[in-house]
C-alpha cells in the first residue's frame, strides 16, 4: 500500500500534527489525496513556541485546515510525577483530546506521524496510541525517516531537514517531578543556544544542574562562547556542564 491508496480507503482524516518532519509530510500527502483533512496541534507545557510557529507556517503554506487545542499536561497527576512510563499518560491526555475534538468535528479516523524507522517494542507512548486506535500510515506504507526527509525535500517542505526535537519533559530524569519552572528553564536555555547558531542540541537537567549535549563538531564553538553561555544559563541552573558523550 502507498499513501495515495491509504487515503482512498480513508478519505476523511484528522492528523495529530506536531510541526515536525513526519507529521508535516503526512499532512502534505493528506492535502493531496484525502477528501477532507484537519490538522490538530496540541499546545501544552511540553511544547516550545517555535514548534507551534513551525506548525502554523507549514499549515499556511499547504493551505491546510489546522486547529490548536490547549491541554495542560501538568494537570495530569501521573504526568507531573514523571514516572518511567510518563509518556503513556501524556499520550493518553494529548491524543485523547485530539480524538474527542476530531470525533466532534466528524472525522472518523485519527492519524499520527509514526514512521517505519520508529522502534515500537514496548514503548509506553505506542501502547497509548494502540488503545486509542490511532493509525500510522507512514509506518503502514513502510516509509523510513530518511525516505520521508528525501520526499519532503523534493516536495519543497521547509521541514525536510528539521532536527528531531523531543518534548521538553524528556530533559528531566524519570522520578523528578515536572514543574512549569523547570520546563520554562529548559525552553529558554535551548532557545538561547539555538539563537547562537547551535543545532540538534539538548539541555538536560537534574535537580537544578544542567548538562548540555551537542554534536561533536559544535563543541569547539561552544567553548569559544563559554563565558556568554554560562552567564545566560546560570540564570536558570545552579551549575552548567558539557556532556562529553556528544550527540551523534
Amino acid at each position: 500500500m502507498d499513501l495515495q491508496e491509504f487515503f482512498q480507503q480513508n478519505p476523511e482524516v484528522a492528523i495529530a500534527f506536531s510541526g515536525g518532519v513526519d507529521s508535516a509530510y503526512l499532512l502534505y500527502e493528506a492535502c493531496r489525496y484525502a477528501k477532507r483533512v484537519r490538522a490538530y496541534y496540541v499546545q501544552s507545557e511540553f511544547q516550545p513556541q517555535f514548534e507551534l510557529d513551525d506548525a502554523k507556517r507549514l499549515a499556511e503554506e499547504l493551505h491546510a485546515d489546522m486547529q490548536v487545542l490547549q491541554v495542560s499536561a501538568l494537570a495530569v497527576p501521573e504526568v507531573k510525577a514523571n514516572p518511567a512510563n510518563r509518556c503513556y499518560y501524556c499520550k493518553q491526555a494529548i491524543f485523547g483530546a485530539i480524538k474527542n475534538a476530531a470525533e466532534a468535528d466528524g472525522f472518523p479516523v485519527l492519524l499520527d506521524g509514526t514512521n517505519a524507522s520508529d522502534e515500537e517494542g514496548d514503548r509506553p507512548g505506542m501502547q497509548a496510541l494502540r488503545e486509542l486506535s490511532v493509525l500510522s500510515p507512514l509506518r503502514e506504507c513502510g516509509l523510513t525517516k530518511d525516505e520521508i526527509r528525501r520526499r519532503s525535500k523534493d516536495a519543497g517542505l521547509f521541514t525536510w531537514d528539521k532536527p528531531a526535537y523531543a518534548c521538553l519533559a524528556t530533559r528531566i530524569p524519570a522520578g523528578e517531578e515536572l514543574t512549569q519552572e523547570k520546563l520554562t528553564a529548559t525552553e529558554k536555555a535551548e532557545m538561547y543556544l539555538f539563537s547562537q547558531g547551535f543545532r540538534d542540541l539538548r539541555v538536560r537537567s537534574a535537580n537544578g544542574h544542567a548538562r548540555i549535549q551537542i554534536p561533536k563538531e559544535q563543541t569547539g564553538r561552544l567553548m569559544e562562547k563559554r563565558d556568554e553561555i554560562l552567564a545566560e544559563l546560570k540564570q536558570y541552573y545552579r551549575t552548567v556542564s558539557l556532556d562529553l558523550e556528544v550527540r551523534e
